[in-house]
């Protein structure tokens, strides 16, 4: 690798590799909504019954959860950057893939391999920029990851939305294939980008590749390794999986119609979309502490509201505390997960210790996905949120006696 002055690149260009980064961010948001779109056509195209439909639609999931467990080894041992550039490939092979298949089973191994691609994303690009950025600026780079997540999904919405309007029986397969074009200048942009110089200094020095799983369950890795495990346990049993999965649902079960549900459901995203531009501007001025304390205290006046909305048959106010819900995610837990649990571990440790956090998170979020549509046909739904608000407690319990403050943590990129 030749030598580069990093202090220099870092006062000039860190906003633009971290930009760069969080671009993997965006074919993530895409990836995981665009499916919306295209499911029925796909059932549709194949004769799936809806057993193996099913199947066919987790694949992209599972294999999310494959990639954040897998992504420390092609993360630490190969680079930053590299690993960054294997992202973007699988993303174009996965999406042109998932568009030519000429059957189910060629069409889930592409998906499976998308999610792969977002697993090891929410590892390896977090990472990057949290070592690029300098300790003021952190919280508010890395979180561009998660803008750009909430971005990709408006524009993978906005998308079908256009292209639906082609009225084709094959449209789905242009739904599917556009993203190769985001997909193909997210690697040509990441072949442009340095490596993290922490991860270079590390990789000469050797110490990044002497951490071995065993070390996570001892000091000083073993705090850091409960605090990553913790916020992401929470992060899935806010519920936040369950309305945006399946918004036009619970839309429904309020009495909404179903274009008034669908339309409900493209609101959802829009008031993500701004409630995380703010968290962005705020997280280093407000600490990730304090927005996590908003979060948990939004989340449960929420989830407690929605709760009684359903109890009393109110269909009327479902939609604004489902509102205010993703209001509250996306100022705490949205914003924060991604920056905190990847500056907790020293750089040595960092994505074998984000392994744990984004593993707990994507298994999390499989669960939730997959146990929710039975829980909705045994359970009335006022039950199922009143759960989830008390788990928000917990939370608001564990960041008020817990989680440590990490903002301008100058330690983060250079232990």
């Amino acid at each position: 690798m030749a030598s580069v002055n990093y202090p220099m690149l870092r006062a000039r260009q860190v906003l633009l590799y971290a930009l760069t980064a969080a671009l993997a961010g965006l074919l993530f948001g895409f990836d995981v909504a665009v499916i919306s779109g295209a499911e029925q056509a796909i059932q549709h195209e194949w004769g799936l019954s809806p057993t193996v439909h099913g199947m066919v639609l987790s694949a992209a999931l599972w294999g999310t959860v494959a990639g954040a467990l897998a992504g420390a080894w092609p993360t630490d041992r190969l680079g930053r950057k590299p690993t960054l550039i294997g992202i973007a490939a699988a993303y174009v092979v996965a999406s042109l893939g998932s568009a030519l298949a000429p059957d189910p089973w060629s069409f889930t191994a592409f998906r499976a391999l998308g999610g792969l691609a977002i697993g090891v994303s929410s590892i390896a690009a977090p990472a990057y920029i949290t070592e690029i950025a300098p300790s003021h600026k952190r919280g508010r780079l890395v979180a561009l990851y998660q803008f750009n997540i909430v971005a990709g999904i408006l524009i993978a919405y906005f998308s079908n939305w256009v292209i639906a309007a082609l009225a084709h029986p094959q449209s789905w397969r242009l739904m599917l294939g556009i993203q190769s074009l985001p997909s193909l200048g997210l690697l040509l942009a990441t072949l442009l980008i340095p490596e993290s110089p922490a991860w270079t200094r590390g990789s000469r020095g050797g110490h990044d590749l002497g951490t071995g799983w065993a070390d996570f369950l001892r000091l000083p890795l073993r705090r850091p390794a409960g605090l990553a495990v913790t916020i992401a346990l929470f992060n899935q049993l806010s519920g936040i999986n369950a309305v945006i999965y399946f918004a036009p649902r619970i839309f429904a079960e309020a009495g909404l119609s179903g274009q008034a549900a669908l339309l409900a459901s493209v609101g959802i995203g829009v008031v993500n979309l701004f409630a995380t531009g703010l968290a962005v501007l705020l997280i280093d001025r407000a600490g990730r502490r304090v927005l996590m304390l908003i979060g948990s205290v939004g989340y449960c006046l929420s989830l407690g509201a929605l709760s009684l909305a359903f109890a009393a048959g109110r269909g009327d106010l479902v939609s604004p505390a489902v509102f205010c819900f993703i209001i509250a995610h996306a100022i705490g837990q949205g914003a924060v997960i991604w920056v905190f649990i990847a500056e907790i571990f020293p750089t040595r440790a960092r994505a074998r210790g984000q392994t744990l956090g984004c593993g707990m998170h994507w298994v999390m979020a499989a669960l939730v996905t997959a146990v929710l549509p039975p829980a909705l046909a045994a359970f009335p739904p006022a039950w199922i949120f009143g759960c989830f608000a008390a788990m928000m407690l917990g939370q608001f319990a564990w960041v008020l006696t817990v989680m440590p403050e990490t903002r301008g943590d100058t330690t983060v990129t250079m232990a």
